[in-house]
């Protein structure tokens, strides 16, 4: 199906209601995998880190990683999860070259956390509440990179390449409940969940979460039901969507497309779809098993999982400030509005600005910064703003040299790019660059009266009541002393050296 053949997203929605189902699939960040005592760390050559058990030979034995176990019940405490007193893990049997084992060791009837929920915070500020229906613990794959065709997919490959570096590293699956009532919003709730349990997962401190790295992924699962029905449609399942833009795109899309096939008389098929970042669309993948053909069966070689009630209730009580109440607060401490957090946000500059407060400089003069000169610098050479070499600390002290009236504006911005081309930190920059704002009265003074001197016309106009014609002055000064002077002190004094009231 083309993007001519789809019909209309509000047609769509005039016809049919989404229904939506989200399986979201976070890498922990352990620094050993989830059943040896392989390292994780990324960019080893291929297959250096591997041992017996990750792949899968005969008569290794797998162990539980305790961490991440522990980061297994932070999170589905976090998401209003029951955590469960006893639980397996299983084998989940299927056949994939990047499965050395043949299967994969997962949880299937008896996962760590249950019947949770996840609120999250629309554009305009709804809060809609996503049902959490199980967090579970498995691991990883290998990665198959596929040789000799144009796509990188695996159709018109002459070979394929396998790499079991990432087999066995610790996952968590959480999987929503049938996400109902979304209506025309059902792309932006998608959006806005996945963007709310990464800053959530982030908070937790048990993995970077990063999309573009594969550390979280999302499979997007959706049906059509016709307006008044209460019976589900048949899913589809666009796999591994690995950015925020996409999930949402992704959900639009599968809307138009299901709507397109349902309305032609035609019938959706439970699949797998790959979802394409230049376009937008999905392309089948393959036919979607049902939990039967995983053929699961408790794991012989692992004992159960029995959190005690006393350590989860410890873990409970250290959780952090759930993302959505700190940014309220903060968006109230700051006086800003919802729209400017949500600037905030989409810059990722939450996190410095905070660490700027912390380091002495005023809420408003950190968020002036970091999304004003350093946002543009960012763009500019297409870095994140955490990318950017310069630290909170250094931000916070060019504010405080501002504020302390040795800097101006212009001048900040010349320290801050001494910073971020490696000249040193705002002090040395000041200094090598000879940028503090010249505060000597009688070198001010003579500059104004150059000024003076120099454009008798505006002078007079002053003179005259036309006190709007200072800033030509104010600019002749300015350009004189090369941007170091106080604009507002070298006003104070052309107006003082022609007797007008300010």
């Amino acid at each position: 199906m083309t993007l001519l053949d789809l019909v209309s997203y509000e047609d769509a929605l005039a016809t049919y209601d989404p229904v939506m189902g989200l399986e979201v699939h976070v890498e922990l960040g352990t620094k050993t995998k989830m059943f040896c005592g392989c390292a994780t760390e990324p960019g080893a050559p291929a297959n250096a880190q591997t041992c017996p058990t990750c792949l899968g030979l005969p008569g290794s034995l797998p162990v539980v990683n305790a961490t991440a176990v522990e980061s297994a019940v932070k999170i589905g405490l976090a998401l209003n999860c029951s955590i469960a007193e006893w639980c397996r893990f299983a084998r989940k049997n299927y056949f994939y070259p990047d499965m050395p084992k043949n299967f994969q060791t997962s949880q299937y009837d008896e996962p760590i956390a249950f019947d949770g929920y996840l609120d999250v915070q629309l554009e305009d500020g709804e809060i809609f509440r996503v049902g959490i229906e199980r967090a579970h613990m498995e691991e990883d794959t290998g990665k198959s990179t596929h040789i000799g065709g144009a796509t990188g997919r695996i159709h018109g490959a002459s070979h394929s390449l396998l790499d079991y570096n990432r087999a066995g590293i610790p996952l968590i699956e959480i999987v929503t409940k049938p996400i109902t009532g979304a209506g025309d919003r059902a792309p932006e709730i998608a959006r806005a969940y996945v963007a709310e349990l990464r800053e959530l997962i982030r908070a937790l401190g048990v993995s970077e979460a990063r999309m573009e790295m594969g550390q979280m992924r999302c499979d997007v699962n959706l049906s059509l039901m016709p307006k008044g029905s209460e019976t589900f449609g048949t899913r589809s399942e666009t796999k591994n969507v690995n950015s925020l833009r996409s999930v949402e795109r992704a959900v639009r899309f599968e809307v138009q497309r299901h709507a397109a096939v349902l309305d032609g008389g035609g019938v959706i098929v439970q699949e797998t779809r790959h979802f394409h970042e230049d376009d937008g669309s999905t392309t089948s993948g393959r036919v979607k098993e049902e939990a039967e053909d995983y053929r699961y069966f408790p794991e012989p070689d692992l004992v159960p999982v029995a959190p005690a009630r006393e350590w989860v209730e410890e873990l409970r009580a250290g959780l952090p400030e759930l993302p959505r109440l700190r940014r309220n607060r903060l968006r109230e401490e700051w006086g800003i509005s919802q729209h400017e957090m949500e600037s905030v946000l989409n810059a990722g500059a939450l996190d410095l600005i905070i660490a700027t407060i912390d380091a002495g400089a005023p809420a408003d003069q950190a968020r002036k910064w970091w999304m004003g000169e350093l946002a543009r610098r960012a763009n500019e050479t297409g870095t994140e703003l955490a990318a950017l070499t310069i630290t909170p600390e250094q931000v916070a002290r060019v504010c405080a040299l501002v504020a302390e009236g040795s800097l101006n504006d212009k001048l900040a911005r010349q320290t801050i790019e001494g910073v971020l081309d490696g000249e040193g930190g705002p002090d040395e920059v000041v200094e090598k660059r000879g940028l503090k704002v010249v505060s000597d009265e009688g070198a001010l003074g003579a500059a104004v009266d150059e000024a003076i001197a120099g454009n008798a016309a505006i002078a007079d106009k002053i003179r005259g009541g036309k006190v709007a014609a200072a800033g030509a002055l104010v600019g002749a000064v300015m350009k004189a002393t090369r941007g170091q002077a106080d604009a507002a002190r070298v006003r104070e004094l052309i107006l003082e050296k022609l007797g007008v009231e300010g």
